[in-house]
């Protein structure tokens, strides 16, 4: 079994803010391979199905991003999980938007939800970065990353996660490289 975290937000006021591109991973995903029905457990929502012949457990916490590695730390503790089977899907300021790029290990790069669950459990977890661009100055970027996608964004937005759903096997066959290039294609 395979644990894919998306981070965000709880609630409708947090919906379409760009902090909350993980959570939305994890409704496309869900939605495009037929899992099942959305379960709280673990300090979250969950939802099973199977990738491919993987079967993967999708996880949105409900504790708020600050706290995302409580929530993941229960459900990797309850089903005995290795970091190895962990996947974090997550906005990053550091790549230009709509970019998908997936990374083993690594810094938190400031991001609390990723700073929670190394807290929790280490780093060495694999990480879906999903670009949301940099707003430029330092000061601006709460503001930015707690703001909704414009609605000149939305078919980008669409599309990326589209070509994430769509090329999910990929990623659930540890093949990363033929992942993030089937979605560059998809992009083009």
């Amino acid at each position: 079994m395979q644990l894919w975290v998306g981070l965000g937000n709880p609630g409708p006021k947090y919906t379409m803010h760009r902090h909350n591109v993980g959570f939305m991973a994890c409704d496309v995903l869900a939605e495009m391979h037929s899992f099942g029905p959305v379960q709280k457990k673990f300090q979250g929502w969950v939802q099973e199905g199977r990738i491919g012949s993987h079967r993967i457990l999708l996880l949105k916490p409900a504790t708020f991003m600050n706290e995302s590695g409580r929530s993941v730390g229960e459900a990797m503790r309850f089903y005995k999980l290795e970091l190895d089977a962990l996947t974090v899907f997550h906005d990053e300021l550091d790549l230009a938007p709509f970019k998908v790029k997936v990374k083993q290990g690594g810094g938190t790069a400031g991001h609390n939800g990723l700073r929670s669950i190394d807290k929790h459990l280490g780093a060495d977890f694999r990480r879906v970065r999903l670009g949301i661009g940099h707003p430029g100055h330092k000061d601006r970027v709460s503001g930015y990353v707690l703001g909704n996608y414009a609605k000149a964004e939305q078919d980008d937005l669409v599309t990326m996660l589209g070509a994430v759903g769509g090329e999910a096997e990929w990623l659930a066959n540890g093949d990363e490289p033929r992942f993030m290039s089937e979605i560059a294609m998809r992009q083009q």
